[in-house]
């Protein structure tokens, strides 16, 4: 059996191959985290935005949305804490020079002895099947107490040496849970540093009279300096939203696992406005509403879990992550964060400002509390692939194929459109096909080698529905479709292709089930 590693390489390979995902900048050897988007990755990162935006801003009457500007005015960072608590605390290895983010090692290490009480349990399961129970094994077993009052107590020290700032203690956590480097297995590290991973630049014709700036580590602020532009405008009374899709860049030091951690990314956030004391409602009705959003593409109840935020960041009085089960295992893909009034009241005060809103019906001025969606469309993007990527063995020739199951919403390419053979009027006959449908639909037409390999080739890149021309379709104007998870077929009229398609990849069928 493969392992997951492996897996994760052959999905990088097949993004590459497939015009997925190419490494930015390859002719030059590339720029470490920082990638493009191909042909037919730029489709599917489009579906999955419009999809995005459509839930938001389409099915809720009280969100709309704007696109602020990636520069920002450099005070907007002070007033949101990003120039003084922006940091990553990072540990070098001194004998491989390799650099970790200490918190990161912490994590993996406790996620590891998890594994091992996993392990047991397993075990113990399949020792006494349907006897088994697992709560009782828990509270019993020795290894299993052991290895849990070992993460209950690093995690105390850690939870605690996080909301301290106390670099040495994350060291000493380090040290005495004896975490080696990955690379040279050695234990020797340096101490734990803070590094700000705002990207700066300047702005002005000449450098020593410029101003310094930054480039946004996040959308959310473009959203927060707006808000009283777009409530007056758009007459917009408490409840209501603001949804942004935007670049946010980050000068992370260890990038790594493909596009689930880049320096330039792509978020697409909801800031949820609403009145002091009823965040925690609203901050569980959007928990619910975002989980039941991911799995509406059907890509596996079981590939989500939540997971509640131990310490939570300066803004926040309660967070949680929506994580997907990845290659690498579950790992963060959204995150839901109660934000009280921090942003707006933080604003109101570096700027001077009155940023308030006047409540008609208690006939007072408020600073409201904000309730935040916040997904990453690269993650997003790398939990669609990675989970469509499939090898298998076709039962009756016993041949090999790699399909991608993109959930057909957010498929590159609805549906390609084969001749059988290049000539008897079939190229022509396809050729009209595709002219009424590709105003519906993103099709590809084909007529190169046999319509074996053909299959193949859209099989790879995903595309859930090929159509083919062949001599009959002159006589009675019906054509095959073949269907990419099953690979069956069934022959229909020309003229029911339309509606067949639009009920089988319509956007608007998953919305109306939101």
């Amino acid at each position: 059996m493969i392992s997951q590693e492996d897996l994760f390489k052959k999905i990088i390979a097949h993004s590459k191959e497939y015009g997925f995902i190419f490494q930015s900048s390859e002719i030059y050897d590339g720029l470490s985290a920082v990638y493009d988007y191909g042909q037919n990755g730029v489709e599917l990162k489009n579906n999955i935005r419009k999809y995005w935006w459509d839930a938001m801003t389409r099915l809720n009457e009280n969100i709309v949305g704007i696109d602020a500007a990636i520069f920002m005015h450099p005070k907007t960072w002070e007033a949101s804490g990003h120039v003084s608590a922006f940091n990553d605390p990072l540990i070098d290895n001194k004998d491989s020079k390799k650099r970790y983010r200490a918190d990161v090692l912490i994590e993996e290490y406790l996620e590891k002895i998890e594994g091992k009480i996993q392990k047991e349990i397993d075990k113990a399961a399949n020792r006494f099947g349907d006897a088994f129970n697992e709560k009782q094994f828990r509270e019993t077993n020795q290894r299993v107490l052991t290895n849990q009052q070992k993460i209950d107590e690093t995690k105390a020290r850690f939870i605690k040496a996080l909301e301290d700032n106390d670099l040495a203690e994350l060291k000493k956590i380090i040290e005495d849970a004896e975490i080696a480097c990955p690379i040279s297995g050695s234990k020797d590290w340096t101490d734990v540093r803070q590094f700000n991973l705002m990207f700066s630049t300047q702005l002005g014709s000449i450098s020593e009279e410029a101003n310094t700036i930054y480039l946004r580590p996040e959308t959310a602020q473009g959203i927060f300096v707006n808000y009283l532009n777009v409530q007056k405008t758009g007459r917009m009374k408490i409840p209501f939203g603001i949804a942004q899709v935007g670049k946010a860049f980050r000068n992370e030091i260890v990038a790594r696992q493909f596009i689930f951690r880049m320096r330039e990314f792509e978020q697409m956030e909801m800031q949820f406005f609403v009145k002091p004391g009823t965040e925690m409602e609203w901050y569980n009705y959007w928990k619910e509403k975002r989980l039941k959003w991911h799995k509406s593409l059907g890509m596996g109840n079981e590939k989500y879990r939540f997971h509640d935020h131990d310490k939570l960041a300066h803004y926040a009085n309660a967070a949680a992550d929506i994580e997907f089960l990845f290659p690498m295992g579950f790992r963060e893909v959204e995150g839901i964060h109660s934000r009280t009034d921090f942003d707006l009241g933080n604003h109101e005060k570096v700027s001077g400002k009155k940023i308030q809103y006047f409540d008609t019906e208690e006939n007072k001025n408020y600073t409201p509390y904000v309730v935040e969606t916040s997904i990453g469309l690269d993650r997003m993007f790398l939990s669609v692939v990675s989970n469509a990527y499939n090898e298998e063995t076709v039962e009756n020739t016993g041949d090999q194929r790699i399909v991608m199951k993109i959930p057909p919403v957010l498929a590159p390419v609805k549906l390609a459109v084969f001749p059988l053979t290049k000539k008897d009027g079939l190229p022509e006959k396809a050729r009209e096909i595709m002219d009424t449908l590709k105003f519906d639909f993103n099709c590809q037409y084909e007529e190169k080698d046999t319509i074996g390999r053909r299959y193949r080739r859209q099989d790879a890149i995903g595309t859930p529905f090929c159509i083919t021309v062949d001599h009959q379709t002159l006589d009675d104007n019906t054509v095959t479709i073949r269907y990419r998870d099953t690979m069956e077929q069934e022959r229909v009229a020309i003229d029911k292709l339309g509606s067949i398609m639009e009920e089988k990849v319509s956007m608007k069928k998953l919305l109306k089930e939101l």
